[in-house]
């Protein structure tokens, strides 16, 4: 088939629609915007089709002519097909063009009405399709496109091939796809230019797979469906697709245990050759299917005698893969086994979980198959499943143990003790612990259902809203039942006074009612005996006290610290060593706390616990960054963002803190992206916590990025924010000096100079050293900005010797460019090197870019100090800080919405703001502050 320019094309794959597939889009884009050809190849349903229709599509507009063809298996014995599908419509175009032997052999081959063939023909027929490819590039840009190329009649493909490795530098391209399963994809560049460049497509991870099946519709699947089906389909998006689609149709999810349903289209794809094995060979595998790691030696074990033979059939059939160097039996794709298990009936799938209840070595595979292999209620296997379940907890598998939770409490009776609802919650908070808390919250919600015991249900509520994170304005009607459940019970008060400790931090933005809930959660878990409530109390009120500032934190981390201790809360994210880690690095003791957190992160790796692994790698890279270690902290920080965005946990802390270390060590552009995307989820989510966090690392990227109007946008909302927190501790956000230094930058020095005082009398109270240190660096640019040259200087030499001491390398080295940038005008060219030698020490890619902007370009003057405004502005003065930027930005003839959009706030707060801007100034309307403003410049 011929598409032209003129012609309307069908609908398009859009690029940002490739998923998983960005980089290799982009490679292949630029070989085609260079000129060259591509080629791509995998197996099938990798989703080269997928590729090849949105290369096209981005192509197609360029080319004058797009050929385009789509080869299948049953149409491959038919001569010239796939040639005729290229050139069939353009045929009357190009035939005059051509010598005449050449039209009639081509014209022959195309309609089918002469006797032509490549043995009669050859040289004729090569050459016409050379010409007419020639012919078409003489008018203009030709796209060729070619999928299946498996599928090609050889006729065809042996024409094409002849003229692609003969067009020069004519301007044909070609964009083919081939469905290939290993690398064999040689043979196939003979039909392709010799500039072409070969892509092969490889499987997706489980965060594309589950991208892929939201963008599909297959939204609301729990995080452990999805790591299931990206299991079963062995990464492959067509696979994973359609058994997206057979879970949407199927309205009982699988229980635990069980395979996920296969659709009857992937069934007959994976399963045509067992046809081909005997009916015993078919029974072995089956066995293998139900197995976690079999090998021959388990099948043997399990009574399948002949089990050595009849993988080997299976092996040659293609069903199993080869491991000649080890004894595991391995199945081709996941999808074979997965497809195997559910075609076999289901007494013959208890028969085979009975078989390796007994021959399997480990007890926790023990067990699962016992209980597969069972039916009904039975309290002795429900048992050896708790007991399972303990196990694969002590293994650091909570995943595990949450299904083997489940299974057992699917086999215990409802009289037992303990009974079955609270064999669910032990699952749920494995669940929790394991990062699936979809399915924890799903099986809290079952047990709310049907349960009346006040434990259970107030354990059932926490677990509710321990799963919604940082979005707990979204479970505030809980809060209330939970209370109603728990009754004067201490230890059930405890446990949710703890988590109306957490509500009144991120929904209320209240750190003294949160430390007063979590002081009276510690004082009735103490009551009821309830250790592990206690330390959790104790260590959040610890937290708390570190970040208002408070002088009982230490104290109080002591007390979390005291013995007896609960191994669970000592290494959990927010236990006391989380508490103690805190406060080493908001005190500048860096090597303790990096001594610190890496303990902690080494024991939740070791425990399975992904929440807190999420906090401890944000810790970690921060505490690289404090030091100046900006590679380092970036690796860190993008792998907790990769867990939390794979786990649904702690994204917009994570995005924060990538924000923070792509701005010192990466990508700015990515930073500022990071940042917004921080600080928009905050706000979706109502976390006052979080969203001065998120401000703080947007105003520092906007500072890296060189807009230093940007940033005091942000970091006066950060300052905001903070004060109504009654966050008084700067080592929190460290961001003073960043809105100092920006202010500076657009002649605010006096705001630049009391932003200085006011938190230079916090940090002096608290003991903050480094925090002092760049106050004073940013206290030299305002004496810099008002002529104090020499003592900007002297001030800037102490400030990079602190800092140095302290070691704080990044700051260090803004201390030796601020520096380097005064002393340009005397010492010459090679004034920056000692910043340059201290970024690069840092890896602080973006800072080495500033330096080198700054060393071949003269810089600008210091920025004059801000003039007194004039007297009829005055009445401005009486506006808060937010009051007065947006009424600033209406005197700019901004629209609420661009207002709305530029200090990242809602346009309902716009409005409200302006309300109270009106009130204050005695005038009735937005057009009343563009005319006061102009009244009141001066001529």
């Amino acid at each position: 088939m011929t598409v032209r320019r003129d012609f309307k094309e069908p609908a398009r794959t859009r690029p940002d629609l490739v998923i998983g597939r960005e980089e290799m889009f982009n490679a292949a884009r630029d070989q085609l915007a260079g000129g060259g050809s591509v080629l791509l190849h995998g197996p099938a349903g990798i989703g080269k089709s997928t590729v090849l229709r949105a290369l096209s599509a981005e192509y197609g507009d360029s080319a004058r002519t797009v050929l385009r063809c789509s080869a299948t298996e049953s149409e491959s014995h038919l001569p010239f097909l796939a040639l005729a599908d290229l050139l069939g419509l353009v045929l009357d175009e190009v035939s005059e063009r051509l010598p005449a032997a050449q039209r009639t052999a081509l014209e022959s081959a195309l309609t089918g009405r002469g006797e032509s063939s490549l043995q009669r023909d050859g040289l004729a027929l090569r050459l016409a399709v050379l010409s007419a490819l020639r012919a078409l590039a003489a008018d203009g840009p030709v796209l060729v496109v070619a999928d299946d190329l498996q599928w090609l009649d050889p006729a065809s493909a042996e024409l094409l091939g002849f003229a692609a490795r003969r067009l020069g530098d004519t301007q044909v391209q070609m964009i083919f796809a081939v469905r290939t399963e290993g690398q064999e994809y040689d043979r196939y560049l003979n039909a392709s230019p010799p500039d072409t460049l070969a892509f092969r497509l490889s499987p997706l991870s489980r965060a594309q797979v589950s991208a892929l099946l939201d963008d599909r519709g297959y939204t609301g699947l729990p995080r452990s469906t999805v790591r299931e089906i990206h299991r079963t389909s062995g990464g492959n998006p067509l696979f994973a697709l359609e058994l997206g689609r057979a879970l949407a149709e199927n309205p009982t999810p699988p229980r635990p245990g069980e395979p996920l349903p296969v659709p009857t289209s992937l069934r007959a794809l994976v399963l045509s050759r067992l046809d081909m094995l005997p009916a015993e060979a078919r029974r072995t595998l089956l066995v293998a299917s139900a197995g976690a790691r079999p090998t021959v030696a388990l099948l043997q074990t399990a009574g399948r005698e002949n089990a050595e033979a009849e993988t080997a059939q299976a092996a040659e059939l293609g069903l199993l893969a080869t491991e000649p160097e080890g004894p595991a039996v391995r199945f081709a794709h996941p999808l074979i086994s997965a497809a195997l298990y559910a075609e076999a009936p289901a007494q013959e799938r208890r028969a085979a979980h009975a078989a390796l209840s007994t021959a399997a070595s480990d007890p926790i595979e023990r067990a699962r198959h016992l209980a597969l292999a069972t039916t009904g209620t039975d309290p002795e296997v429900a048992a050896r499943l708790a007991e399972a379940a303990t196990l694969a907890r002590d293994r650091g598998a909570p995943s595990v143990a949450a299904s083997l939770g489940l299974l057992a409490a699917r086999h215990t009776p409802g009289d037992s003790v303990p009974g079955p609802d609270e064999r669910r919650l032990q699952a749920s908070e494995d669940a929790i612990t394991a990062g699936e808390l979809d399915l924890a919250r799903d099986i809290a919600r079952e047990v709310l259902s049907r349960t009346s015991v006040p434990a259970e249900r107030v354990r059932a509520w926490i677990i509710v809203i321990d799963t919604a994170g940082h979005s707990m304005a979204d479970v505030d009607a809980v809060f209330p039942q939970a209370l109603a459940d728990a009754g004067d019970d201490p230890r059930l008060l405890a446990l949710v006074r703890y988590q109306l400790a957490w509500r009144a931090l991120l929904v209320e933005g209240d750190f003294a009612e949160a430390r007063a809930e979590t002081a009276r959660s510690a004082e009735l878990a103490a009551l009821a005996g309830d250790r592990r409530t206690e330390l959790l109390a104790l260590s959040f009120q610890a937290q708390a006290e570190t970040l208002m500032g408070h002088p009982d934190a230490p104290l109080t981390i002591k007390r979390a610290l005291k013995e007896p201790q609960d191994p669970r809360v000592a290494c959990h994210h927010n236990g006391a060593g989380s508490a103690r880690f805190r406060w080493l690095v908001m005190s500048d003791q860096l090597p303790e706390a990096r001594a610190t957190i890496t303990a902690l992160l080494r024991e939740v790796r070791r425990r399975g616990s992904v929440e807190s692994e999420v906090h401890f790698l944000r810790g970690f890279a921060e505490t690289e960054l404090r030091s100046g270690h900006c590679g380092r902290a970036l690796d860190l920080a993008r792998e907790g963002l990769r867990l939390a965005r794979d786990s649904g946990i702690g994204q917009t802390a994570s995005a924060m803190l990538t924000a923070l270390a792509e701005a010192s060590g990466g990508d700015v552009e990515e930073a500022l992206a990071l940042a917004r995307e921080a600080v928009e989820h905050a706000e979706e989510d109502g976390d006052q916590m979080y969203l001065s966090r998120a401000l703080g690392a947007l105003g520092y990227a906007q500072l890296v990025a060189g807009d230093a109007h940007g940033t005091v946008r942000s970091l006066r909302r950060v300052r905001e924010l903070e004060q109504a927190l009654k966050v008084t501790d700067p080592a929190r956000g460290r961001w003073h000096g960043d809105l100092a230094e920006a202010l500076v930058r657009i002649g605010e020095t006096a705001e630049a100079q009391d932003v200085i005082d006011v938190t230079r009398e916090r940090a002096l109270r608290l003991g903050r050293e480094s925090v002092l240190a760049v106050l004073d660096r940013a206290e030299a640019l305002v004496r810099a900005a008002r002529g104090e040259h020499d003592a900007a200087v002297a001030q800037l030499t102490s400030v990079q010797d602190r800092l140095a001491k302290l070691g704080y390398g990044l700051e260090e080295a803004r201390a030796a460019f601020a520096l380097a940038s005064l002393r340009t005008g005397q010492p010459g060219p090679t004034s920056y090197d000692e910043a340059t030698r201290l970024f690069r020490r840092c890896r602080a890619l973006p800072w080495l870019r500033q330096v080198d902007e700054a060393a071949v370009t003269r810089p600008p003057e210091p920025a004059p100090a801000a003039t007194p405004a004039p007297p009829a502005l005055d009445g401005l003065d009486g506006l808060a800080s937010m009051e007065r930027q947006v009424a600033a930005l209406v005197m700019e003839g901004a629209t609420n919405r661009e207002i709305a959009a530029r200090l990242f706030i809602s346009v309902k707060t716009v409005e409200a703001t302006l309300t109270r801007v009106y009130r204050k100034l005695g005038i009735r309307s937005r057009v009343d502050i563009v005319r006061l403003a102009a009244g009141r410049r001066p001529n």
